[in-house]
């Protein structure tokens, strides 16, 4: 599919509301055929063109998942197509705009207004990602293989069978804190092939190659965001202002909020309260419309709650067992002690060995053993911080 084709089909599409999904049915499997997810920047491009270089049978395929005119449709695929025609190779978009609606959209909706802070990136990349590509690869494409630009690594363990994701080798690009929610059916059908290799390298390779994409910025931010301009824009379509009171944790009112939806756990910028210290947001109860805020030394948690868990690289565990654990995308392991709450792992407690600012209730905490990802799962409920435990306020800190 040429660009003009591309860009026509996306202007039709988004005025009549039309599937663009172009398609073509093999009776046989070839097994050295992969789909590539194409979004339409480097890192994609790079996963293809090595991949297509190595001898597979590539297929590009893009998910398109944002209604209305956007990035995602006028640029990206536009970018992927052009991708496709350089290598040679056939170019797909599917339309998943209302499983992503349903899956994340409303996942986002529902969290922001209960007051926690949901993490999209791991549900969709299983949810919206990984497995309807796979599904598509299989049923329309006659491939059993999928891969993406994503920088992490996978290894089959063979003592145990079990597939390992484990941490890039680029630690700044690494991002298998995003992928731990991959079942093992996924991880078996799944090629990273930057994961061995740094941005630079990518970038290069990429200017040896001639991709057209080779100078192309990265994302900075969610695609929702990059999409609407801000978290606060795109949630204000959806959850109505309701203002209320800012207060501390023995409930004195300091200022006024906009609505829950904008605060976060660990939030300092924006809150609009002259204080002596600066303030961080600790807790909300959402009986009283109020946000709680606290001095940093306040906001340290000793541990929390993980429900929805995915186990990686080895099985539910029956013991407690010292982990190295990720609370945020971007913040350092640090030493833990996991213990199971449940015969099947899917809850657990993570006993951090010191207390850890700004745990986030609907984040993800994701779990190590070196480079190997153990398991993951999403936060449910933070302690409360000590110096709060005898607090009017201290009940709703943890959600």
């Amino acid at each position: 599919m040429g660009i003009g084709e591309i860009s026509q089909e996306c202007d039709r599409a988004l005025s009549a509301d039309q599937r663009v999904q172009r398609s073509t049915r093999h009776s046989t499997l070839a097994m050295d055929r992969i789909v590539v997810g194409l979004s339409g920047g480097v890192d994609s491009s790079v996963a293809a063109a090595t991949l297509h270089q190595q001898g597979y049978d590539v297929v590009g395929l893009t998910l398109w998942l944002m209604k209305g005119k956007g990035q995602c449709c006028s640029e990206g695929m536009v970018d992927a197509a052009k991708l496709c025609d350089d290598l040679g190779i056939p170019y797909h978009v599917v339309d998943s705009r209302e499983v992503f609606e349903r899956e994340i959209i409303n996942y986002l909706v529902e969290g922001y207004g209960s007051g926690i802070t949901p993490l999209p990136c791991s549900q969709c990349n299983r949810a919206v990602k990984f497995g309807p590509m796979l599904q598509y690869a299989k049923e329309e494409l006659g491939a059993e293989r999928i891969a993406t630009g994503h920088y992490a690594r996978i290894t089959q363990n063979l003592k145990t069978g079990r597939y390992e994701l484990r941490r890039a080798v680029d630690p700044a690009k690494d991002q298998s804190y995003f992928l731990y929610d991959l079942t093992q059916d996924l991880l078996a059908a799944c090629e990273f092939p930057l994961g061995h290799q740094t941005k630079t390298e990518t970038r290069r390779i990429a200017a040896e190659l001639g991709l057209h994409t080779a100078a192309k910025p990265d994302s900075q931010d969610l695609c929702l965001i990059e999409h609407h301009g801000s978290m606060q824009t795109f949630l204000d379509k959806y959850l109505a202002p309701k203002p209320g009171d800012i207060v501390d944790t023995e409930g004195r009112i300091l200022g006024q909020h906009t609505g829950i939806h904008h605060y976060t756990i660990g939030q300092r910028k924006g809150l609009g309260i002259a204080a002596p210290n600066p303030l961080y947001v600790v807790g909300f109860d959402m009986g009283k419309n109020h946000v709680i805020v606290a001095d940093r030394s306040d906001a340290h948690w000793p541990d929390c709650t993980v429900q929805r868990v995915n186990w990686v690289s080895i099985a539910a565990p029956q013991e407690p067992m010292p982990v190295s654990v990720q609370i945020r995308y971007r913040s350092e392991a640090v030493g833990a002690t996991l213990v199971p709450l449940s015969a099947g792992g899917e809850r657990v407690r993570l006993v951090f060995d010191e207390p850890q600012f700004g745990v986030t209730p609907g984040q993800a905490a994701v779990w190590y053993d070196g480079d190997r990802v153990l398991g993951g799962g999403l936060i449910e409920a933070a302690a409360v911080p000590e110096t709060a435990a005898a607090t009017p306020a201290a009940q709703v800190l943890s959600h």
